[in-house]
């Protein structure tokens, strides 16, 4: 009997939980409690009727998409979502979906499908609550607290939404770090619209001596905000009070966080990561639709390190927005000439301990804080001054606090990375720099200074109108004689180029006025741009700068060779532009940038695995074919290298700039120039030294970028211990003993399900590289082997080593400065 009335007992109860489990309030509500169940059509929604959580997926108009479980604004129109639970693992059948609590002492919140058999997202406590609720907060933060504990009180909180942010920061949400767990609560932006799992691009606080949030794409640093200096971050562009905006910061020793609060509460904002863009957005509800009050980054000196090493960025000196800190010099003067500023800059003299000074810069973002030591917030300017003197190896020094007169101090060590001058808000920074390149202020030396200035002042002042009414004349007479030229080229065109002709107008207009935000590339010859035709139409705008080595011969030139190509794997040019000094060529759009940006990065690189890599090697491949054989010309490109093979947006490569190419007319196999032209590393022996140029020299090039390809390397540089082996040359001592795959990048042989695919590759590519051109295979031959698996001709030994073509490069002028050795 008692068996009997037990069982009774729990068949009751179960029956209880099961309508209750089942079931939550008519009315809308802002709790959830461990006898009931969150299904399909069912929401939480908070108090202040601002926030709702439920099931959703991104496209309703679809029955087979994935569901997700989230938070999003409720009384607007536009569905917003702020969180998401699942990101990683969405569900395949929402009709199953069920949150509930599940009361253990580990997973408490459990989303499940399948008549819970499948578990899609749970959370984990450190211990187990007697009454949990789940509770949607005003402020859109989802928590999991004991029913009667205070609800304002963060500490009751057992476990909550905020504590693991999406791509979008609340106000009152936390970015940053305990410090005593290591817990880390940082945003990770969506793959795309369509996909909220977590994509490549995070926003976070790089915790060092001195906290900075840091946005990274993977682990390459792309924005850094600078640290707190009292009043704001070091690389906020204002020091004024935001009319929507409240930034806090907050340090100590148990924990480092950023966050904001509305300066109103009525008004709707957050801030975002976006995946597509790049950029930290900072919106604001508006009149109907989400307004961008603000992003991150601004524009080309907010990219990091946009100026390399030891080199301070200005937009105000734009387009030359680079230059190298006083004592400083560029690391490559060529490569800095040509607007590429990666390498930075290096001393110029050395430093000599105790006789160096320090420089002050205003209006400075400081540099990043890797390298730095924070000291105690009590010390002076001059204090820190001296702490920074009598140590060798410290480069800058900083106040940590710019309040008042300012103190703490922050010094730096080593390279001083990702600086920029922030003209409306910024902070002093000074450098060190040797007794040398300081301002004197000897007396006698400032006497002398002001006699000779003032004579140099006279005598400019009696060059300056001459020079002037001669630059007029000559300018004038510039104009005309391009103006005559280009009308000769096109009138010389027309009736069988189909070429559109642009004008300046439409082109700036289309560019946002070549703005930088819209800059996608930079070559020897000047900036490219993305732009946007009325029609709608995405086009490229190369803008060749009015230094450029490319003159108007090679302008036209470049348009009567590229108009006659129609291939798929070479770029498609629709028409140019020439105003007065401007000289614009604009091309089809290519969005995923040039090959270089892909196989030379070591975060991209993880993109290309070897289907994808070997698909770009056969396209290329063909392309040059092409205009070596199968176009109505014979065409040598000339410079073929990495940077001049653009990609689409299937990652159909393209070769593009054809500046530099040349014609070969009827049977004829090679020609002879005495203006060699090219880039270093990529051109062939015959060609550096004796000026022939054939169709082998372009094999020879495709060679060099082939092993680039594979092995992730560029040419130039050294890649053994022998200080005389490049690239090619570190490949040719793997094939010899036998060890060619050590050269393939990680990803590409894990990747690839037959390595001897790879190895064919290394031994084309070895073919191509051959001292002699006759000895070279042509590209149909080069086509064929990779198409086959017949056995290949052994390589011999590359050139550049041994034998009558070996040379080298001055690395100050790479691309045209060439000196010829005694044969060896």
């Amino acid at each position: 009997m008692k068996t009997f009335h037990r069982f009774v007992t729990i068949i009751l109860h179960l029956f209880l939980y099961f309508l209750l489990s089942k079931t939550i309030p008519a009315t809308a509500t802002d709790t959830l409690t461990q006898f009931q169940s969150l299904t399909e059509n069912q929401t939480l929604v908070s108090n202040n009727g601002d926030f709702e959580l439920g099931f959703f997926t991104l496209d309703d108009n679809s029955t087979n998409n994935p569901y997700y479980l989230g938070i999003w604004y409720k009384n607007i129109p536009i569905r917003t979502i702020v969180w998401v639970a699942n990101r990683e693992k969405p569900s395949t059948d929402h009709n199953s979906l069920v949150l509930l609590i599940h009361n253990t002492a580990n997973n408490t919140i459990l989303l499940t499908q399948n008549n819970k058999s499948t578990v899609l997202w749970s959370v984990s406590i450190s211990r187990k609550p007697k009454n949990p609720i789940l509770h949607l907060l005003d402020s859109g933060n989802l928590v999991l607290r004991e029913e009667n504990d205070d609800v304002n009180d963060e500490k009751n909180y057992l476990w909550q939404s905020f504590d693991y942010p999406g791509d979008t920061l609340l106000p009152g949400m936390k970015l940053g770090k305990d410090l005593r767990t290591g817990f880390d609560r940082r945003v990770t932006a969506w793959k795309n619209d369509n996909d909220p799992s977590p994509g490549t691009l995070n926003w976070f606080m790089e915790v060092n001596n001195w906290p900075e949030p840091m946005q990274r794409i993977e682990t390459m640093k792309q924005y850094n905000s600078g640290p707190w200096n009292g009043v704001q971050y070091s690389g906020k562009p204002t020091n004024k009070p935001s009319p929507a905006f409240e930034f806090i910061y907050f340090a100590d020793e148990s924990q480092v966080y950023y966050m904001f609060r509305l300066v109103n509460n009525s008004v709707k904002a957050r801030m975002v990561l976006n995946q597509t863009t790049n950029k930290i957005l900072q919106l604001v509800w508006t009149q109907g639709v989400w307004k961008m009050y603000g992003s991150m980054p601004r524009d080309f000196c907010d990219e990091y390190g946009a100026c390399g090493p030891n080199g301070k960025c200005d937009m105000a000196e734009s387009p030359n927005s680079c230059e190298c800190l006083r004592g400083y010099r560029p690391k490559s003067p060529k490569e800095w000439s040509g607007m590429n500023y990666e390498g930075g800059c290096l001393r110029d003299k050395p430093l000599n301990c105790e006789g160096d000074g320090f420089i002050k810069y205003v209006k400075m973002k400081v540099p990043d804080t890797e390298n730095c030591w924070y000291l105690n917030q009590s010390m002076s300017l001059a204090e820190c001054r001296d702490e920074c003197l009598s140590n060798c190896s410290c480069m800058a020094y900083v106040n940590s606090d710019i309040r008042g007169e300012g103190n703490g101090c922050a010094l730096w060590f080593g390279d001083l990375n990702d600086l920029r001058v922030q003209p409306s808000a910024g902070q002093d920074l000074y450098v060190r720099v040797p007794a040398s390149e300081l301002e004197t202020s000897n007396g006698s030396k400032v006497k002398i200074g002001i006699a000779v200035g003032c004579t140099i002042i006279v005598v400019l002042c009696s060059l300056i109108l001459v020079l002037y009414f001669t630059y007029i004349r000559r300018r004038r007479g510039k104009r005309k004689r391009n103006a005559a030229i280009m009308d000769s080229f096109i009138e010389e065109q027309e009736g069988h180029l189909e070429l559109p002709l642009f004008d300046l107008s439409s082109l700036a207009n289309a560019t946002g006025n070549f703005s930088i935000n819209n800059k996608v590339g930079e070559g020897g010859f000047g900036p490219v741009y993305k732009g946007l035709l009325r029609n709608g139409q995405q086009i490229a705008v190369k803008r060749l700068s009015r230094g450029s080595v490319q003159g108007l011969k090679e302008f036209k030139n470049e348009i009567a060779l590229i108009v006659k190509l129609q291939h798929r794997n070479l770029v498609k040019l629709h028409g140019c532009c020439i105003h007065n000094e401007e000289k614009l060529l604009v091309y089809e759009y290519m969005p995923n940038k040039s090959l270089d940006f892909f196989i030379f990065d070591q975060t991209q690189r993880k993109l290309l695995d070897w289907p994808k890599c070997f698909h770009m090697i056969l396209g290329i491949g063909k392309g040059l074919l092409y205009l070596h054989r199968d176009s109505r010309l014979r065409i040598i490109h000339r410079d073929l290298k990495a940077s001049n093979i653009l990609l689409d947006n299937e990652m159909n490569p393209k070769i593009s700039d054809f500046g530099m190419a040349r014609i070969l007319g009827g049977d004829q196999i090679t020609a002879t120039t005495r203006r060699v032209v090219g880039t270093y590393g990529y051109m062939a022996p015959e060609y550096a030294i004796d000026g022939n140029f054939s169709v082998k020299s372009d094999v020879f090039s495709f060679g060099v970028l082939l092993l680039e390809m594979l092995s992730g390397k560029k040419n130039k540089g050294n890649h053994s211990e022998s200080e005389s082996r490049d690239l090619i040359g570190y490949a040719w001592d793997l094939w010899t003993e036998e060890r060619a795959l050590e050269l393939v990048d990680d990803i590409l042989k894990e990747s690839c399900n037959n390595l001897s695919e790879v190895l064919r590759c290394i031994q084309i590519s070895l073919l191509c590289l051959e001292q002699h051109p006759y000895d070279r295979p042509d590209m149909s031959s080069v086509i064929m082997m990779f198409g086959s698996e017949i056995a290949l001709p052994k390589p011999k030994q590359p050139a550049l080593f041994v034998g009558e073509y070996s040379y080298q490069y001055d690395d100050f002028d790479n691309e045209l400065s060439i000196t010829a050795l005694e044969a060896r």
